[in-house]
């Protein structure tokens, strides 16, 4: 089982990056629908997830982060 990041959708390609920072291109088509940029994917033999729980958390961590950052640039 191998989890890794969408980075980015560029046209039928989703750039990922995996747990190494390798980066890769994978058709859309073959990633669940609805996926988008930060969500969590798991590759386990030949199918793909979308690890909800995974993608709220990291998604939650980056607002936290952007809140911290524009609160210190407003002091």
């Amino acid at each position: 089982m191998y989890r890794y990041i969408i980075d980015r959708i560029e046209g039928r390609f989703a750039v990922i990056e995996g747990e190494n920072g390798e980066m890769s291109g994978v058709e859309l088509s073959r990633l669940p629908q609805g996926v988008s940029e930060g969500s969590v994917v798991i590759h386990h033999i030949g199918e793909w997830s979308v690890d909800a729980e995974e993608t709220e958390a990291r998604r939650a961590r980056m607002r936290e982060r952007l809140r911290r950052l524009t609160r210190g640039a407003e002091e």
